[in-house]
């Protein structure tokens, strides 16, 4: 497995961006410094990300989102994790 994260990746399962296998793994967004928990889709090298605009859905039934601009880190959360427990007090 690699240690970073994948340029684009996606949570809807019929998106050409989707991976089950990274998104099992845990991946972890920073955007413009802040953690975002409620991210739908990003992209690093276009530098946004998708969030949902409130609880409303498209006629599909799929969340509507909202592209934001800025900078965006993605991270592996077992990574994350692993480097805090190595972390000396």
């Amino acid at each position: 497995m690699t240690d970073t994260p994948p340029d684009r990746l996606s949570l809807n399962p019929r998106s050409p961006y989707f991976d089950a296998e990274m998104l099992r793994r845990g991946v972890g967004i920073r955007f413009k410094g802040q953690e975002k928990t409620n991210v739908e889709e990003y992209c690093v090298s276009e530098g946004w990300i998708r969030v949902p605009a409130g609880r409303s859905l498209d006629r599909y039934g799929q969340p509507m989102t909202v592209k934001l601009s800025g900078p965006v880190e993605p991270y592996f959360q077992d990574a994350a994790k692993a480097d805090e427990d190595k972390a000396p007090e």
